[in-house]
């Protein structure tokens, strides 16, 4: 399928397009604030149909030296935090992205972070991931995308990946100490609705869980990319409900394999009632925190998860 991906926002290749600080659980189990980055770089070469990141990319290969520019402005203007992703909408270990030549300067400015966050795709998890590591010199996560566990649905999303492709990569991170974080959407486009969308999250979940990820962020798809306008996709997606997004949260933690977190960002469009919209995500927030099951929002809506 072919996107137009000719509107894009403007964005400056020395600034990230955006930056601030976020609680999360960490590994260790405590809640400690992050610096997250969203670095501005060139557009991600595996242009995902359901992907919508591609708006604040550049055409054109960054300047080296731009990539450590971006970091310097947003570590200014942030107060201090024990741990930092680099978010960049791709792939970091894409050498059209992010320029190998910046590594050492950018590793020089991660020194003092106990974690450091970066995504990347499955076919690009190889030894520059380990170099960097070695540059860096703290522990280094991946994020990976996974979105589900379903080969079918993956080749039908334009993913260039398998889930051997992923199994692969996870194990490769994980045997030289780099820890791994999956996203998972939640009701992809060509996949299950409803409560079977809540069960192939699981089992997507389950499957990360497998192949050592230590983290699974579970994401509801968002009619936000350009392709679901398109009519090859008519018919074959729909939002997930809030009621959905509860129920994966809730059965995620109650694996008690790694921490399960759902994306809560804009979730309140994802609920039919503006009543309870806020207190439920609020409540999804503090799972993340906790990773524990709390009380349930009743509201006269008729809904209590």
């Amino acid at each position: 399928m072919i996107v137009d991906r000719t509107d894009k926002n403007h964005v400056d290749p020395f600034r990230p397009y955006a930056y601030f600080i976020e609680a999360e659980r960490t590994h260790d189990g405590i809640v400690e604030d992050v610096a997250t980055l969203f670095l501005t770089n060139r557009e991600c070469p595996f242009q995902c149909i359901f992907c919508d990141l591609w708006k604040n990319t550049t055409d054109e290969r960054v300047p080296v030296g731009a990539i450590p520019q971006q970091i310097d402005f947003a570590l200014e203007r942030l107060s201090s935090a024990p741990h930092i992703k680099l978010y960049n909408s791709g792939n970091f270990f894409d050498r059209q992205a992010i320029p190998p030549e910046d590594y050492g300067a950018i590793a020089a400015r991660l020194k003092n972070f106990e974690t450091v966050i970066v995504e990347n795709h499955p076919k690009l998890c190889d030894d520059e991931v380990l170099r960097f590591r070695d540059l860096v010199d703290t522990q280094l996560e991946v994020a990976i995308g996974l979105e589900t566990a379903d080969d079918a649905i993956l080749s039908r999303l334009n993913k260039g990946m398998t889930l051997d492709d992923f199994g692969r990569a996870a194990r490769f991170c994980t045997d030289n100490g780099v820890r791994v974080r999956a996203f998972v959407l939640l009701q992809p486009p060509f996949g299950d609705i409803g409560h079977d969308a809540v069960r192939s999250a699981l089992d997507s979940i389950r499957f990360a869980f497998d192949t050592g990820v230590s983290c699974c962020c579970v994401i509801p798809t968002r009619a936000g990319a350009n392709a679901f306008a398109q009519p090859d996709l008519s018919g074959y997606f729909q939002p997930p409900s809030f009621a959905a997004l509860e129920e994966v949260a809730l059965a995620g933690i109650e694996m008690r394999r790694g921490r399960v977190f759902v994306d809560v960002w804009d979730a309140e469009r994802f609920c039919d009632c503006d009543r309870c919209a806020g207190p439920r995500v609020e409540r999804l927030r503090q799972m993340n925190l906790t990773q524990k099951i709390t009380s349930p929002v009743v509201c006269s809506c008729g809904m209590s998860v």
